[in-house]
């Protein structure tokens, strides 16, 4: 991901080092604090998906983060055993692969929250563009491959945005496009506007403005 956008953003990036330093450290503060109340959560959580079908309680799947670099996400598992095997990697509404738990999970979004793993673990920052399989990330134009300077993040504008995403996806599908072709050719290039907006204005507060706009429309 060396090309000329990529290199002259690194270069700006490196006049935030206050800023990057403040948002791992938030991101460690915050994650710590989080984990211990809802810890109860996800051993409830943890405990409806075993007794549904004795499957594990986590889907790991790989992402890309910083710089390019594979990581493994943790969610808790929504979908029945090798779920991407058998269906597309981007989810519909009315999914047949999601279990009836997995339902109730995603319909709060709380299949999210194990990533907070991921964020105390270094992978993933609170903000930062949605991580994606390698499939997508290999469709990146060069001024989109610029995202992947900054950790990936549980949460975005774009996230909140296209949190009904299946939707539209499900339009495009309908006039017979495969379900990768709609995301690649018409979903992606829009969340990932979004996402090169929020590096050029990228500051700490403007992460707490969108957690907040992001429990906001996780409640509404």
């Amino acid at each position: 991901m060396r090309n000329e956008l990529v290199i002259n953003k690194q270069k700006e990036l490196r006049q935030k080092k206050g800023y990057l330093i403040s948002k791992r450290i938030f991101d460690i503060v915050v994650s710590l604090l989080l984990l211990i109340p809802l810890s109860i959560v996800f051993i409830i959580i943890a405990i409806a998906i075993k007794l549904e079908d004795g499957g594990p309680v986590f889907y790991r799947q790989e992402r890309v983060t910083t710089n390019g670099r594979i990581f493994k996400i943790f969610k808790f598992r929504t979908m029945i055993l090798n779920a991407d095997k058998v269906g597309p990697l981007v989810t519909q509404d009315h999914d047949p692969r999601i279990t009836k738990v997995g339902r109730r999970v995603r319909n709060y979004r709380l299949d999210e929250v194990a990533q907070l793993l991921n964020v105390l673990i270094g992978d993933m920052s609170f903000v930062g563009a949605r991580p994606e399989v390698q499939k997508y990330v290999d469709a990146y134009t060069p001024e989109m491959q610029t995202t992947l300077l900054l950790p990936a993040g549980v949460t975005s504008l774009a996230a909140i945005e296209f949190r009904h995403e299946a939707e539209k996806i499900a339009k495009w599908t309908e006039q017979g496009l495969s379900v990768d072709e709609a995301y690649i050719q018409h979903i992606l290039p829009e969340k990932m506007q979004y996402n090169i907006d929020y590096l050029n204005e990228c500051s700490l507060k403007k992460d707490i403005a969108i957690m907040v706009k992001t429990v906001i429309a996780v409640l509404k």
